[in-house]
């Protein structure tokens, strides 16, 4: 099978998919792998690794044109043409905050298989995970610049200092971001509370950190209660294929103090705000209601050496299975046929997922 590695074009988005150890394993399989060049630079992934593994150094057109492209972001306006039927896309998709392209993908019928959709043998989101891992890791970083006064910020230091309180932290969702926002919060010295919808995940959390975190139940008079003494919030709310629950209309979000930060890891699926809109690593933040808002659609880009490695470990069977047996591979590793979301003009999703 022709395969296609094209490099990222999203704002500050340096991550591949494959390493040249997996292109190794590809090529060796008989397979045709097309690399764009300078597809992994960024990363420590010269041309010369991706030639030596047996790849094919090429043009963005030619890495397009390929049965099965392999990328890490969805696809960006500029690449909408360079879309076409039969072709199988495997990237992250998060169609449901995308309609604009959820369209195209059913005009143009390719089968679209999404990283954030596959689930594993025993349940999860094995594709996500290290995303989610490294989004959940930088939030607490991302909010700790967002109350700096220059960026808006009240000008509250997470930690504290010695007679000074340290900052409160709300983070909302328990899941794998909640749990690893609330791990490094927690080791900067904040002093952190955990909601959640569902008792099982704030039982995992109290096992793993005791009385060091506060947790409790998300609902809007807990909200109510908690945000006007809250420094920092940080949205980690997934349903995996559909839009993120608004839990924070404008009305209560403005009972956070003046300055405070919201991180919203949650954008890909729509947010978590009333007032969250997508940014981007030039221009990450933004004041509204009194609120500094973070909502970086690809967090994880900014530690992209780091989340390429991670990502492709995880990737590479699923592309493996797809190249030896085309679509028919969505049925050789558990859960993979979960992440199929558009095919032949239509939604393989329910359609309220979007």
């Amino acid at each position: 099978m022709r395969i296609g590695l094209p490099k990222e074009t999203k704002d500050h988005e340096y991550r591949v998919a494959l390493a040249p150890a997996g292109v190794r394993a590809l090529a060796d399989a008989g397979h045709e792998i097309r690399v764009e060049n300078g597809a992994g630079a960024a990363v420590g992934f010269p041309d010369t690794a991706y030639a030596a593994a047996g790849a094919r150094i090429v043009d963005a057109a030619q890495a397009w044109e390929a049965d099965l492209v392999v990328k890490v972001k969805e696809p960006q306006a500029a690449e909408y043409a360079r879309l076409h039927a039969g072709q199988i896309l495997f990237c992250y998709l998060h169609l449901a905050a995308l309609p604009d392209l959820t369209r195209v993908l059913m005009e143009r019928k390719v089968s679209a298989i999404g990283f954030e959709t596959v689930t594993g043998a025993a349940g999860g989101t094995p594709l996500l995970a290290p995303m989610s891992e490294i989004a959940g890791r930088l939030a607490p970083q991302a909010g700790a610049q967002g109350l700096h006064m220059a960026n808006g910020g009240r000008g509250v230091l997470l930690p504290g200092v010695p007679g000074v309180p340290p900052a409160q932290v709300l983070v909302l969702g328990g899941g794998m971001v909640g749990s690893n926002a609330a791990r490094v919060a927690l080791g900067l010295g904040a002093h952190v509370t955990v909601l959640d919808r569902s008792v099982e995940p704030l039982r995992r959390l109290d096992d793993l950190f005791g009385a060091r975190l506060a947790t409790g139940f998300a609902d809007a008079d807990t909200l109510a209660q908690l945000l006007p003494h809250t420094d920092l919030v940080i949205g980690a709310v997934l349903i995996p294929g559909r839009r993120a629950p608004l839990l924070l209309p404008r009305a209560l979000l403005r009972r956070l103090p003046s300055g405070a930060a919201l991180v919203d890891v949650s954008i890909d699926q729509g947010g978590i705000a009333e007032t969250s809109r997508p940014t981007t690593h030039s221009a990450p933040f933004y004041v509204e209601e009194g609120i500094v808002h973070y909502c970086v659609t690809n967090m994880p880009g900014a530690v992209a050496r780091s989340a390429s490695l991670a990502l492709a470990h995880a990737v590479l069977p699923y592309v493996q299975a797809l190249a030896e047996r085309g679509l028919g591979g969505l049925h050789s590793l558990p859960g993979f046929a979960s992440g199929l979301q558009v095919h032949d003009g239509s939604l393989t999703l329910p359609a309220s997922v979007y």
